[in-house]
């Protein structure tokens, strides 16, 4: 009887976050259409080919469509209520008048082609970003992204992971106890129902966790022992280096001129490097027992290589140090023109796509 191969071990879980996040930093940079659709495109071929079929990987659908509601609201309020500017007349609603005190109030009149353009652009961009979480959901495990957390986050992490079990656990509940009851032949109906299976539920919640509980305690499952106390300077140094780099990734987004945007990169990139820091040092005082952790392959190494690419690229290309990449990143809206790609732009591309070629596709049960 020959021995089975052994399956791929699936990329690390925050290998697949720090792609999508450079992905979309990397669509902040333009509010190219072209660009935006086709990074849609890619992102949306690595999560049909590298998905499984785990719960948490059928929540890209909400994503996508929570991306094309933002995008029909915004471009509906702009029709509605836009500004009205603009020479190119797409069509004309009913206006409705309002008195003297909110003249700066405008609801119907013409719709004018410049202004929905411009929004229909950023738009896409901020539909993008939302795809790329949502790509990010769907392709990291949750629960062995909290368990690779930093021993400082042992907390927080204990905490994330009880919650993503409740809903779960309650459904089983409830579904056991409702044909419980329906075997012994005494189903309520109504107000009743809801009372009948409401204490026994919580009840069979209570005991499966202390149960749990008592389990892990027993096998040591994440034993923690406090090494050293932490300092007072070293938490503030933390919280300043977490609220720096909050602010940074605020500009990153907001930035339009070349200098702000180097500003935010770099509180960006100084906060951040803070943050490991503050909790490299913050996690040796505590000592967490891990079962399996996840190494860190090469292939997790190229994996957000590949978002960095698209990041480096794209914020090269929307910077005014290079005037003709920075006019197709950014196609003009008044006057209305048609958008353009650049050649440079495949290297956003690929790197958007470097997923497909570096990792694996999952096996027919899903797992690793």
């Amino acid at each position: 009887m020959s021995a089975r191969p052994p399956r791929p071990r699936q990329a690390h879980p925050w290998a697949w976050w720090g792609w999508a996040l450079a992905v979309a930093g990397a669509s902040s940079f333009g509010t190219n259409p072209l660009l935006s659709v086709l990074l849609g495109l890619a992102v949306t071929a690595v999560v049909v080919a590298r998905r499984t079929d785990d719960p948490w990987a059928r929540s890209v659908g909400a994503y996508f469509a929570l991306a094309g509601i933002v995008l029909a609201i915004r471009v509906v309020f702009a029709a509605v209520a836009g500004a009205g500017v603009g020479s190119t007349v797409l069509f004309t609603l009913p206006h409705l008048e309002f008195p003297e005190w909110a003249a700066g109030i405008r609801l119907g009149g013409p719709v004018t082609a410049e202004p929905l353009a411009y929004t229909a652009y950023d738009s896409l961009r901020l539909g993008l970003m939302l795809l790329c979480l949502g790509a990010a959901n769907a392709l990291a495990n949750p629960k062995r992204a909290l368990k690779s957390v930093p021993g400082a986050l042992y907390e927080a992490s204990v905490a994330v992971v009880i919650a993503l079990s409740v809903a779960p656990q309650l459904v089983e509940s409830t579904q056991r106890i409702r044909r419980a009851q329906r075997l012994r032949g005494g189903a309520p109906r109504g107000w009743r129902a809801v009372s009948a299976v409401v204490l026994p539920v919580l009840a069979d919640a209570v005991d499966r966790s202390l149960g749990l509980a008592a389990g892990m305690e027993a096998r040591g499952f994440a034993r923690t022992r406090v090494a050293t106390r932490p300092s007072s300077a070293a938490t503030i140094a933390l919280l300043g280096a977490m609220l720096l780099a909050t602010f940074g990734g605020f500009l990153l987004l907001a930035a339009s001129g070349t200098q702000e945007r180097a500003a935010a990169a770099a509180c960006l990139v100084v906060g951040a490097a803070g943050v490991a820091v503050g909790l490299r040092a913050a996690g040796r005082r505590l000592r967490v027992t891990r079962y399996r952790p996840d190494p860190w392959t090469p292939r997790d190494t190229a994996l957000v290589g590949g978002g960095v690419l698209a990041f480096g690229t794209a914020a090269l290309l929307g910077s005014t140090l290079w005037p003709a990449a920075y006019a197709t990143m950014h196609p003009s809206t008044d006057p209305l023109v048609w958008p353009q790609l650049h050649p440079a732009m495949a290297l956003i591309l690929v790197g958007a796509l470097v997923p497909l070629a570096v990792t694996s596709a999952p096996t027919a049960a899903g797992r690793p």
